[in-house]
C-alpha cells in the first residue's frame, strides 16, 4: 500500500467543517500573504560546487485544523554544461481529489534580466500520468509540466509553487517533514513553519539539521531554521537506517501512535465484512471442512487470498488509506495491500481466528519508535494473527506460500502498529536468527579418473523460506528454456572452467525448499607447487556473505553501529572425489568455529572415504554490531579471506 498525503475519505464524524480542496488543474498567481518571500541570496563559492548550484531552498508551511499549505521555492544556478540536462523540465504533482496547486513563478535570471517562462501557464501541460502502471499501481495523481526553454550556462532558474490540502483520514491533524536534500553548499536554506498558537504541534529535528527557533506573533507560533551556506549532512556508511535519517525536521499534531490506531480501526471494521450471499462463503466452508486446526485454517485463508486475488494498488479517490470492502476485492479478483488485508481479516473472522490489521513500513521501519507519530510513516498493511498465544504475520500481497504457517518467518519491518478500536502503541517485530541455512550450496567434482582428466560436476543449490518461494515464482513465470540458459550463464560468470550439460529443479514445498541441480564437466586446475614439487588444487570456498566495515569520514552519527546482513545463514560445501580412494592426498584448510562481527563462522576441512570436503557455514546472529567492534572484525574477515583451502596430491 502506498499512502498518498491527501488521498482518502473517512466518515463525516471524523471530520470537522472545512473548505473543500480539489482541483484538476493548477492555478497561477502570487503566494499567500503569510509567505515571507525571500530576496535573491548571494551565490555560495563556486570552487568545488556541483554543476547545478543551489542558491535558495525555501520551505514554508502553515498547519491548521482546516488544512495545510506548503510553499516551496527553489533557486538554482547552472555552473557547467553538465548541469543543463538535469534542468530540462519543471513539474509538480498533486492529488486532484484533495489538493490544490498554485504555481507562482518560473523564470530565468540572466545578467540581471528576468525572462518569464510561466506566462500564466500557457505552455503548461497538465496530465494524469500513471507512471507506475507497470508495477500494478494506480494513484490518480495529476502532473503539470513545462519544458524549460533557452536555459544556458550561467543562468539562474527560479521556481516557486504551493500545495494546499486536507487529508480526510487525518481530519484536523497535520504532519510535515522537511530536510536538507541538495548537493554541495546552498546559499541559503530556510524552513519556516507556522500554526495557531496553542495547537498541539510537536516537532523533532534529527541529527545534522540544526536547532530551529520558536517564536509567537499575532496568534501564530513560528518555527524557523535559516541557514546561510548550508550543507546537507552525509549519512554514515554502513549504518542502520535510523542513523542515516539525517538533516530532517518532523512536525506532527497527532497525539500518539495509539490515536492513529484508533482512527484507522473503523475503516477496517467496515471493510472486513462478508455479505451473507457472497460466493466467498463457499470457499470459507471448504477451508473449515478441510481441518479444525486453526493454524491450517489460517494458512489456507492466506493461500486463498494470495492465489485468487492479484495485487493492484488503487490510490484514487478514497483509496489511498481506505480499504476496499472484502466482497469487492473478492469480486474484482484484485486488490492492494489494504483490500487484501480486509479480505483476509474477513475470512479469518469467519473461521474464528483472532486477527487484526497492522500498519508497517516497507524499508523504513528501523527507528520508527523514535519518530513522531504520523500516518505518513506507513506504506503497507498486513495481518497480525494470534493462535495458541503465538503471533503470526500474514501478508496477503505475497504469492506462492506453500509450506504451512510455521514456515512463515516474521517480516523485516522492525515495528508495526496494530489497528484496534481501543488503540494500540507500536509493537516490535522480533526476527530471530535463522536456525537452518536458507541456502545450501554443494558442488561435487569427481576426479577419481585422474588429475588430467576432466572431472564430472554435480552442483545442488537448496533454497529454503523466502528464497525458495522466490525461485518457485520465477519457475512458474519464466519459460523453461530461458531459465536454463540464465542458470548456465550465471554459473559461467564465476566458474568459467565448468561446462554445464544439464539443469534441473525440484520444488520440495512440503519441506519449504526448492532445489536447483546442474551437472556437467569441469577442468580442475591442478598446479605444481614449485617449492614442494607436488600438484595442488586450490579450492574456492565462498565467503562472499561476510560484511565489510569501511572506515567512516567525520560527520553526524560517525559512531553509529554497523549493519550486518540479517537474517543470514549460508552453507557452502565443495567436494572432490580423489583418485585411488584418496591415498596419499592431503588437504590444507581451516577447521574452526568463531564468532566475529555479529557473524558465526564454522569451517571444516578434511578427507573422508576418498573425498576431500570443505564446508563453510556463515550465520548472522544480530542485525548490527557496535562501531567499536568493526575494525577488529574487518581484520578477521580479511584474514579469513586470505586463508588457503587446497588439496595436495602425493609425489
Amino acid at each position: 500500500m502506498r499512502f498518498a498525503r491527501f488521498a482518502a475519505s473517512l466518515a463525516a464524524a471524523l471530520l470537522i467543517s472545512a473548505p473543500a480542496f480539489a482541483a484538476p488543474k493548477p492555478s497561477f498567481g502570487p503566494p499567500a500573504k503569510w509567505v515571507d518571500v525571500a530576496a535573491m541570496p548571494e551565490p555560495p563559492p563556486v570552487e568545488g560546487a556541483p554543476a547545478v548550484q543551489t542558491l535558495l531552498d525555501d520551505n514554508q508551511s502553515r498547519l491548521t485544523p482546516q488544512g495545510d499549505t506548503f510553499y516551496n521555492r527553489r533557486v538554482r544556478k547552472i555552473l557547467k554544461p553538465e548541469g543543463l540536462a538535469s534542468q530540462t523540465t519543471f513539474g509538480v504533482t498533486w492529488d486532484p481529489e484533495d489538493e490544490v496547486v498554485t504555481i507562482h513563478a518560473l523564470r530565468i535570471i540572466r545578467n540581471g534580466q528576468t525572462i518569464d517562462l510561466l506566462d500564466k501557464g500557457k505552455k503548461m501541460l497538465v496530465l494524469r500520468r500513471e507512471q507506475d502502471l507497470e508495477r500494478a499501481m494506480l494513484d490518480g495523481r495529476m502532473s503539470a509540466t513545462q519544458q524549460i526553454e533557452g536555459l544556458q550556462v550561467g543562468d539562474i532558474l527560479d521556481a516557486s509553487w504551493t500545495h494546499t490540502g486536507r487529508d480526510p483520514v487525518a481530519g484536523n491533524r497535520s504532519y510535515d517533514m522537511e530536510g536538507l536534500g541538495f548537493p554541495g553548499v546552498a546559499g541559503r536554506y530556510r524552513v519556516r513553519l507556522s500554526w495557531p498558537t496553542g495547537a498541539p504541534i510537536k516537532y523533532r529535528p534529527t541529527e545534522g539539521f540544526g536547532q530551529p527557533k520558536e517564536s509567537q506573533d499575532g496568534g501564530w507560533t513560528y518555527l524557523t531554521l535559516d541557514l546561510p551556506g548550508a550543507q546537507a549532512p552525509k549519512p554514515p556508511v554502513g549504518a542502520p537506517a535510523r542513523f542515516r535519517r539525517l538533516g530532517s525536521l518532523e512536525t506532527s499534531s497527532f497525539e500518539s501512535w495509539n490515536e492513529i490506531s484508533r482512527i484507522m480501526a473503523p475503516l477496517y471494521d467496515r471493510a472486513a465484512v462478508i455479505d451473507r450471499n457472497s460466493d466467498l462463503r463457499a470457499e470459507i466452508d471448504a477451508i473449515a471442512a478441510k481441518s479444525a486446526d486453526p493454524k491450517v485454517r489460517a494458512f489456507e485463508a492466506l493461500r486463498l487470498v494470495e492465489d485468487k486475488t492479484r495485487y493492484f494498488f488503487i490510490g484514487m479517490g478514497d483509496g489511498g488509506y481506505v480499504p476496499a470492502a472484502a466482497d469487492q476485492t473478492w469480486q474484482r479478483k484484485f486488490g492492494d495491500c489494504k483490500g487484501k488485508t480486509a479480505l483476509l481479516l474477513a475470512i479469518l473472522k469467519e473461521l474464528k481466528i483472532d486477527a487484526e490489521p497492522a500498519l508497517v513500513s516497507l524499508g523504513g521501519g528501523d527507528g520508527m519508535n523514535e519518530r513522531l507519530p504520523s500516518l505518513a510513516a506507513f506504506n503497507h498493511v498486513i495481518v497480525r494473527a494470534t493462535i495458541d498465544g503465538k503471533t503470526y504475520w500474514l501478508d496477503g500481497t505475497r504469492t506462492g506460500d506453500r509450506s504451512g504457517l510455521e514456515a512463515l518467518r516474521p517480516p523485516p519491518h522492525r515495528w508495526a502498529l496494530p489497528i484496534r478500536t481501543a488503540g494500540s502503541d507500536l509493537v516490535e517485530i522480533v526476527v530471530p536468527p535463522l536456525a537452518e541455512p536458507f541456502l545450501e550450496a554443494t558442488t561435487r567434482f569427481d576426479a577419481s579418473k585422474g588429475l588430467d582428466t576432466p572431472a564430472t560436476m554435480q552442483m545442488v543449490n537448496r533454497f529454503r523460506g523466502d528464497a525458495a518461494n522466490g525461485l518457485r515464482q520465477m519457475v512458474a513465470s519464466v519459460p523453461r528454456a530461458d531459465l536454463e540458459r540464465n542458470f548456465r550463464q550465471q554459473l559461467s560468470g564465476s566458474m568459467s572452467w565448468v561446462e554445464v550439460d544439464k539443469v534441473e529443479w525440484n520444488d520440495d514445498a512440503a519441506k519449504d525448499a526448492f532445489e536447483v541441480r546442474m551437472s556437467g564437466t569441469a577442468d580442475l586446475d591442478w598446479r605444481k607447487n614449485p617449492d614442494l614439487g607436488v600438484r595442488e588444487y586450490r579450492v574456492t570456498v565462498s565467503s562472499n556473505a561476510a560484511p565489510g566495515y569501511p572506515r567512516r569520514e567525520p560527520g553526524p552519527n560517525r559512531d553509529a553501529p554497523y549493519a550486518v546482513p540479517f537474517p543470514l545463514f549460508v552453507r557452502s560445501t565443495t567436494e572432490v572425489v580423489l583418485p585411488a580412494g584418496g591415498k596419499g592426498f592431503t588437504v590444507r584448510g581451516p577447521t574452526s568455529k568463531e564468532t566475529v562481527g555479529g557473524m558465526e563462522l564454522s569451517r571444516v576441512s578434511g578427507i573422508t572415504d576418498g573425498v576431500a570436503r570443505f564446508t563453510t557455514d556463515m550465520r548472522s546472529l544480530a542485525p548490527e554490531i557496535p562501531a567499536a567492534d568493526a575494525e577488529a572484525a574487518g581484520r578477521v574477515f580479511r584474514r579469513i579471506a586470505a586463508e588457503d583451502s587446497l588439496i595436495r596430491a602425493p609425489l
